[in-house]
């Protein structure tokens, strides 16, 4: 397999230097149906990469690359449950969990279908007695917030998720703290009142050292408030780790558990969305659940050459590997989706950012892309002049949708609209330098000036970028954007032949921070002066400067 890849990747080199020689405007004048033939959709959801630099021949030599890659039967592998986590031994079955028609999916020989729904209902019969009073504060009063505490996984998609869908909250408010930073913890229960909020502790095993300090902080800020003996009942836990939550003090009955084969940035599905349950109520949650599956099922069962995520991922191969493009930005022109390249952030480079093969071997193909962006049009204001005149092309993915919630402001809609797609089209015509001269002529620039002018407002063009068009940001639809990104990432990392479950690259650090943090509770004391002979010079340093500083 790995020979036939090179192969391949050496074709796509090929025909990527050939192809230099045409700009994609080019490609449009000489297709005028290029946007029909570039283009696959699902429902109500449109991929458009028709503004991406691939001609047919790309696009046909990608579709062999992933065939020859098993791209595939990997993914069928995925759906069967098999543990396709090589380094985990375990099974990666986030499709299980929004598999709505509860159709069989074994492991170990096992239907775990069962599990999930009776973990969903657990849920939502919980997050339903939230809603509707039946389960109250110690004091018997209704819930008003919600304080969900988790880091990485547990943090940013039920975050991102509950912004994004604003217009469906009427449930308690929901407030979100990750940062081991005191102030985040601080800043977010200041205005809240302990007697009617309900702290989400996320953490599967329940030792999470930034998830758990800020736990004791929030149940010695509850129980100086309502005492000790009423803490308990203002909180709740998402954890597999019965015996560490019943010593802090949270009844079985309120702890949500999932399982191994669920991985922290693919949780949101799982137990780890209660926070959302209980923003957007249960028929809402369903909604998001149904989204996904519809997108499970499009990948399994479409053809690749009309799969959305399968042509998502092979064009972030070409990008990635061919047009040596080392980062990617994500680009939502809605204000509620602006967590979500945060969000793929982590989902993309947790997964894929990785040097090592599946098999142990050292990769000598480039992984991972770095993956950022923004909110439009905030970032037009920001980014966006690197974007158009940097000496660096970053392929650009914009997400638009058609209608939003606040229908008779349709001043700002019609804007947004014409921004997102004004961008797009400027990134691949730009503007030749005789054009410039031509503008600033006519707006009565004089031509010895507008000649001088012009190098600098000249726009070369030819950047890529695909738009992922959707009708609305509704609970559905959210859904399938995010198991296409899901979906994408194995794609990718498939090609690349790395596991795309794991993350050992974050252990290294947390192993660190606890021998760090005795010698940081050692400057309080302000007894040692380190030096070279205990550390590297420049962290003896930082920590002895500390040391004076520290209040």
């Amino acid at each position: 397999m790995n020979e036939q890849r090179d192969i391949l990747f050496a074709r796509l080199k090929q025909i990527r230097s050939q192809l230099k020689n045409m700009s994609i405007n080019d490609l449009f004048t000489l297709n005028p149906k290029r946007f029909e033939e570039f283009s696959t959709s699902l429902d109500d959801m449109i991929l458009d990469y028709s503004k991406v630099h691939v001609n047919n021949d790309v696009m046909t030599t990608l579709f062999k690359l992933a065939k020859a890659c098993d791209v595939e039967e990997k993914r069928d592998a995925m759906y069967r449950g098999d543990k396709i986590n090589i380094t985990e031994n375990r099974a990666v079955l986030h499709i299980a969990l929004r598999n709505k028609p509860n159709k069989p999916i074994y492991v170990d020989n096992r239907d775990i279908m069962q599990d999930v729904q009776e973990g969903l209902e657990k849920m939502q019969k919980f997050a339903n007695g939230i809603r509707d009073g039946k389960i109250v504060s110690s004091s018997g009063e209704a819930f008003t917030d919600i304080v969900n505490i988790g880091i990485g996984g547990s943090h940013l998609g039920p975050a991102m998720v509950t912004q994004s869908l604003k217009p469906f909250h009427d449930g308690p408010n929901v407030h979100f703290v990750s940062n081991i930073d005191s102030s985040h913890i601080t800043d977010t229960l200041s205005n809240l009142d302990p007697s009617k909020t309900l702290i989400l502790i996320a953490s599967k095993t329940f030792t999470t050292i930034e998830t758990m300090t800020n736990a004791k902080t929030a149940m010695k800020w509850m129980s100086n408030a309502i005492g000790e003996e009423n803490a308990g009942k203002h909180f709740a836990a998402i954890s597999t780790a019965l015996e560490k939550t019943k010593d802090f003090g949270i009844s079985e009955d309120r702890v949500f558990g999932y399982w191994d084969w669920v991985g922290g940035r693919y949780s949101i599905w799982s137990s780890i969305g209660l926070g959302v349950m209980i923003a957007i109520g249960t028929d809402n949650f369903s909604q998001f659940l149904d989204g996904a599956y519809e997108m499970d099922e499009h990948f399994k069962n479409t053809p690749i050459e009309q799969n959305m995520p399968v042509i998502l991922g092979l064009i972030g191969i070409w990008h990635r590997n061919i047009c040596e493009y080392p980062t990617r930005a994500i680009l939502p022109y809605d204000q509620r989706l602006s967590s979500f390249p945060s969000y793929i952030q982590q989902l993309d480079m947790e997964s894929n950012g990785k040097s090592i093969s599946s098999s142990g071997e050292s990769l000598y193909e480039k992984t991972g892309a770095i993956v950022w962006g923004d909110a439009g049009t905030n970032s037009q204001h920001s980014f966006f002049q690197l974007l158009h005149q940097g000496s660096q092309i970053v392929p650009c993915e914009f997400m638009l949708g058609v209608n939003k919630s606040e229908n008779d402001m349709k001043e700002h809609n019609d804007l947004l609209i014409a921004n997102c797609l004004a961008q797009s089209q400027a990134l691949m015509a730009g503007r030749r330098i005789d054009e410039v001269i031509r503008v600033l002529e006519k707006r009565g620039v004089p031509h010895e000036e507008s000649i001088r002018l012009a190098p600098h407002r000249q726009f070369n063009g030819n950047r890529p970028s695909s738009t992922l068009l959707y009708k609305k940001l509704d609970p559905k639809t959210l859904g399938k954007i995010i198991a296409l990104y899901e979906h994408r990432v194995f794609v990718e990392g498939i090609i690349w032949g790395v596991d795309s479950f794991d993350q050992w690259g974050v252990e290294l650090g947390k192993e660190l921070a606890t021998e760090m943090l005795t010698h940081v509770q050692e400057t309080h004391k302000k007894k040692k002066e380190y030096t070279h002979k205990d550390m590297d010079s420049s962290s003896a340093g930082l920590l002895n400067a500390i040391s004076a500083w520290q209040e």
